[in-house]
């Protein structure tokens, strides 16, 4: 008998299957929503507001993000259709927010080890680009160094000429005066 009670919720039981559509896998609203506000979030800005600004077809919307009272922008995102993804397709909004967002996706998509990237870092290339070796990166750094070192220099150079030239202007005045 104690066989038997236990059969009809084997019977009736059900087979429960959660599917995680992760925010960038998932081309609704509230999915591209949560997609935008991880990728700030990963990128290391606190948006104190994100709503969508405007619909656009085949998946795609602009969100209107708030960071503060004073900062902010909009993010457009589109619905990749071979990839399945999101991604943000705008280039409008500030260079520096732009590249933490797609730094960030890399972060999101697990391309990378690293939670966060410094400015020795090697920058995330698309896989078509010829790909930048620290090396290299070190070569730029020290020449764009040597450059500013050398407006530096022409900078201080003429500095010097310009109070060279007000002094004697001033030397003129005072001996014009005295004459």
């Amino acid at each position: 008998m104690l066989f038997l009670a236990g059969y009809p919720t084997l019977f009736f039981a059900q087979e429960y299957d959660d599917v995680y559509i992760e925010p960038i896998n998932d081309p609704s609203a509230d999915g591209q929503r949560f997609f935008v506000e991880d990728l700030l979030d990963l990128a290391g800005y606190v948006p104190e507001n994100i709503q969508i600004y405007q619909t656009l077809p085949n998946k795609a919307r602009v969100f209107r993000v708030k960071l503060d009272s004073v900062n902010g922008g909009f993010v457009f995102v589109r619905w990749d259709k071979t990839k399945n993804e999101n991604y943000v397709a705008n280039k409008m909004i500030d260079p520096g927010v732009y590249y933490n967002l797609k730094a960030a996706k890399e972060i999101m998509r697990k391309q990378t080890n690293k939670a966060n990237f410094t400015v020795d870092d090697v920058s995330l290339q698309a896989p078509d680009q010829e790909q930048i070796n620290s090396s290299d990166i070190t070569e730029l750094r020290e020449e764009f160094e040597l450059k500013n070192e050398e407006k530096k220099l022409l900078e201080e150079q003429a500095s010097e000429k310009r109070k060279a030239r007000d002094t004697r202007r001033e030397e003129r005045k005072k001996k014009k005066l005295f004459d």
